[in-house]
């Protein structure tokens, strides 16, 4: 089984050196961001969970959650608050914007590991009951019951053809679909269709998805596919 991967945050090198040998001394794969702005900088969508301190610099805890529940490809990471602050106001702040746990310093270690444990057992039961219809790629998400896509939130409108294609390509990341291939996956058998019906059909595509739509990648002499990365 894979292990799971958690990003430890927070401007204490010290407490985040001891959160995350605990971590792996527990059977996870640990990393470290001694900032928000750190991990902006970083590919987010490896992680199981976020362990996210309040009080940071310029851009705080919060601050950093709010902008990772407004992007697709990251809202759906639990994130475990750390914090030194207390109060009522604090703890409920937290949980409007989405936080799936809340501990403070002081704590105790077993604490901790039993909080990251219960979250992520919690977040995979969630995965499981969404999964069934709703598919997240990059900031895209494609909704296999309601036949509609949103791009970083936004609700975009494709024609049924668009939205067969990007689903066949999403649904099988990196591999290469000849034109034909694409045509028979598609198209009813007693319509004709011709390969410049793809390569449109795909320029189409890829305008509508903006900043993802380089994503979609054409192997020439080959066909289409989605990058996996």
């Amino acid at each position: 089984m894979e292990k799971k991967r958690i990003l430890v945050v927070d401007d204490e090198p010290d407490l985040c050196e001891i959160i995350s040998v605990n971590l792996q001394l527990s059977g996870y794969v640990s990393d470290i961001a001694y900032s928000a702005e750190e991990v902006l900088t970083k590919d987010l969508s490896m992680y199981n969970l976020i362990i996210l301190d309040v009080m940071m610099g310029e851009l705080s805890g919060f601050d950093l959650l709010s902008l990772l529940k407004k992007d697709t490809s990251t809202r759906q990471i639990p994130v475990m608050f750390l914090t030194a602050k207390d109060g009522e106001n604090s703890l409920l702040e937290g949980f409007r914007l989405g936080a799936d746990d809340y501990i403070s310093k002081p704590f105790s270690v077993k604490e901790l590991l039993a909080r990251v444990k219960a979250v992520l057992s919690r977040s995979v039961t969630s995965y499981q009951a969404n999964s069934s219809h709703l598919i997240d790629y990059k900031g895209i998400r494609l909704d296999e019951e309601q036949k509609s896509i949103s791009v970083d939130g936004e609700s975009v409108s494709l024609t049924r053809t668009e939205f067969e294609l990007l689903h066949l390509l999403i649904l099988h990341l990196g591999k290469v679909f000849s034109r034909q291939e694409l045509i028979k996956s598609i198209w009813p058998c007693d319509v004709i269709v011709t390969d410049r019906t793809i390569d449109v059909n795909i320029a189409r595509l890829r305008k509508k998805l903006g900043i993802y739509g380089s994503s979609i990648c054409s192997r020439q002499g080959y066909g289409y596919y989605i990058s996996q990365s």
